[in-house]
C-alpha cells in the first residue's frame, strides 16, 4: 500500500538537509508522495514556493512531479520518467 508522508518547512527554508531527508523518504519503496506544508516563517511569496518546488523536482530526478496547493507542495514519485515535471 502506497503511503503519503507529511513534512513541514520552517524558517530555514529549502536546505541541503531538507533535500537529503526527501531522498531518504522517497528511498522507501512504500512512499509514493510527500506533502510539504510551508509555515509562515518560511515564506509567503508564491513565486518562491514555485521556485522551491521546481528545485526539489530537479534534484530528485525525472520520475518526480509536483503540485502546489496554497502553501503546500505535494511531491509524487512515478514508476516511469515524466516528460513534463510540473503539474501546478
Amino acid at each position: 500500500m502506497a503511503s503519503m508522508v507529511k513534512l513541514r518547512m520552517g524558517k530555514s527554508g529549502f536546505t541541503s538537509e531538507f533535500t537529503n531527508n526527501l531522498k531518504i523518504i522517497f528511498a522507501n519503496k512504500d512512499t509514493e508522495s510527500v506533502r510539504i506544508g510551508l509555515l509562515k516563517t518560511s515564506t509567503r511569496d508564491k513565486s518562491q514556493v514555485k521556485e522551491w518546488a521546481e528545485s526539489m523536482v530537479s534534484l530528485l530526478g525525472p520520475n518526480y512531479t509536483y503540485k502546489i496547493i496554497g502553501y503546500t507542495i505535494v511531491l509524487r514519485k512515478w514508476r516511469k520518467a515524466r516528460l513534463n515535471n510540473t503539474n501546478s
